[in-house]
């Protein structure tokens, strides 16, 4: 299995969560990178709002660009 994980998506909080939704439906568990959460955790900022980038396994990104472009769209 190809453990390389590659990003599909880059934005706002409300669509990264709509995307992570969708993926779940069909079998796949993105990694959710959020540096405003861990600024926050920090001490490093209060009221940061960042974008959420997420990431899949390098074999399922095909698969999962098309979740993405549908809920996009």
């Amino acid at each position: 299995m190809d453990q390389h994980y590659k990003r599909i998506f880059t934005g706002n909080s409300i669509m990264a969560q709509r995307i992570v939704e969708k993926l779940q439906e069909i079998g796949i568990t993105p990694v959710v990178k959020d540096e405003s959460k861990s600024a926050l955790l920090a001490g490093f900022a209060s009221a940061m709002q960042g974008d959420q980038e997420l990431y899949v396994n390098g074999d399922e990104a095909e698969e999962a660009l098309k979740i993405v472009a549908s809920v996009l769209d």
